[in-house]
């Protein structure tokens, strides 16, 4: 019996593998779901700014059912238009120029062929900020991605779209990266799953090596715990030349989220880092709720205070390192395009960071990294006193859109950043997960981080929390559950 097209979108990715593989629906019957979905729920949210149905619609049609091995295979994917490049299609990272210009990707990263080989249907590309600069999806070139939940809210960022096409159910998973949270804020934001994994888990060749100094970290948002671990199971993995391979996986992640934990010790920490107070309570709320779900599993969970993150020099040297990647994407892009970029070419926010990046000079730029590397010793070896830190993953709930303004502050820029920021830095694993949602019906997640290397111990324990919240139940309005999702999750 076939499912009707809009239950089709209700299953989760290995679920809707499994319908493929099990001749409940053929590819071209997801893909064509999938389509209706951002068809009917785009409009009102603004996740999808590139649209390659033919493609997509062209490769379902060659995969043969019941003879596909690809664990994927006939499951739609959306792909963030940052980094993930795909030949031929539209990469443009949220740029007025490169729109106007109709730029494409001259060849494949690495991370689109190995979700290629894992089966998935590559549906087009998901709305960015500019230079993927901001915790807010509001770029000029393509309008704000809207929050299903509230569509005054904004959804988060720099993944933003790829967070609010999974929480309405366009896709069971979409791409995304993480330069400082931008994986964990939109998911966050959303009510969805976002897993920042180990610096080097999944690569960034063939166009580069590091990406923003040690900053990015490509990985994937889906709505279950499940999900993402299969589908970093999928993508993992060294390739020549990477310049930091992460330690091999033990097991499978996907085994690993199926065994679950041992008893662990959990560390709890909810004071914003850098000393700046507490998180607001909604957030301390989400927190508290997933402590009470790792005590009551039997885990000893107590405060601590990894003071290593209140260093007040902190977010200095991380300007720093941020301003001159920015000014370095903006001169890679005037020689790929030869010709000059000024300040009417990119928005205000990227302008004056570029700005600030060519006054830094080179020793100040290797002091900061050289900072930011004893940083990372620092809390590595502190957040070792514990198997997993938990901590709010935002300061504060989603803000409304428009909230940076058009000139922002540094600063403001950072300031959803403030809790998933140091993880970049270490390179540890770190994931957000729903956890509560506020009087208003939004979205508020808890962050969940392991020590490095460990992304199978944290799968592990952020699907026990999935288990224990059942966060999977809730749904904003804009969705095509369509069941309104009010009130806090029990």
């Amino acid at each position: 019996m076939q499912a009707s097209p809009r239950s089709l979108m209700t299953h989760d990715a290995i679920g809707q593998a499994a319908l493929v593989r099990h001749g409940a629906a053929s590819p071209a019957a997801l893909v064509e779901a999938a389509i209706a979905a951002i068809a009917e729920l785009d409009p009102s949210v603004n996740a999808v700014v590139h649209r390659t149905f033919a493609a997509a619609r062209a490769a379902a049609d060659r995969i043969v059912p019941g003879r596909a091995a690809a664990p994927f295979a006939g499951v739609p994917l959306l792909v963030k238009d940052v980094l993930c490049q795909i030949a031929g299609e539209p990469y443009q990272l949220g740029m007025r120029l490169l729109r106007d210009r109709g730029w494409r990707a001259r060849t494949d990263s690495y991370l689109a062929a190995r979700f290629r080989r894992a089966g998935f249907l590559f549906l087009g590309r998901t709305n960015a900020p500019e230079l993927a600069t901001a915790f807010t999806t509001e770029p000029v070139a393509f309008g704000p991605t809207r929050n299903p939940w509230d569509p005054a809210f904004t959804a988060g960022g720099s993944s933003g779209g790829s967070a609010a096409a999974v929480a309405c159910g366009m896709v069971a998973v979409a791409h995304g990266n993480d330069m400082g949270g931008s994986i964990r804020v939109p998911a966050s934001a959303c009510g969805v799953v976002g897993l920042k994994p180990t610096r080097g888990r999944t690569s960034l060749g063939p166009q580069f090596g590091d990406y923003w100094a040690m900053l990015a970290h490509e990985g994937v948002l889906t709505r279950t715990v499940r999900d993402t671990a299969a589908v970093l199971d999928a993508i993992v993995g060294a390739e020549p030349g990477d310049p930091c391979p992460a330690p091999p996986l033990d097991t499978p992640l996907l085994a690993a989220v199926e065994v679950g934990p041992p008893r662990l010790r959990i560390g709890v920490r909810t004071r914003i880092p850098v000393d700046a107070g507490p998180a607001h309570d909604e957030c301390v709320a989400a927190t508290d709720r997933v402590a009470a779900a790792l005590e009551d599993a039997g885990h000893d969970v107590r405060e601590v205070p990894v003071r290593a993150l209140d260093d007040e020099r902190l977010g200095g040297h991380f300007l720093d390192v941020f301003a001159v990647s920015v000014d370095r994407d903006l001169r890679r892009w005037e020689q790929v395009l030869g010709t000059h970029i000024g300040a009417d070419d990119v928005e205000a926010r990227n302008w004056t960071l570029a700005e600030h990046g060519r006054a830094v000079g080179a020793a100040r730029y290797v002091e900061s990294l050289e900072y930011l590397q004893a940083f990372a010793r620092r809390v590595c070896t502190e957040t070792a006193e514990v198997d997993i830190l938990l901590t709010p993953t935002l300061p504060e709930p989603p803000p409304r859109l428009g909230y940076l303004g058009p000139a922002p502050s540094p600063g403001d820029v950072a300031r959803l950043g403030e809790f998933t920021a140091p993880f970049n830095i270490t390179g540890q694993p770190a994931i957000s997960i729903p956890a509560h949602r506020t009087a208003s019906g939004l979205p508020v997640g808890a962050q969940l981080v392991a020590g490095y290397g460990r992304d199978g111990l944290l799968l592990a324990v952020a699907g026990q929390v999935e288990d224990r919240l059942g966060w999977s139940r809730h749904h904003p309005g804009t969705s095509v559950w369509n069941d309104g999702g009010a009130g806090p999750l029990h």
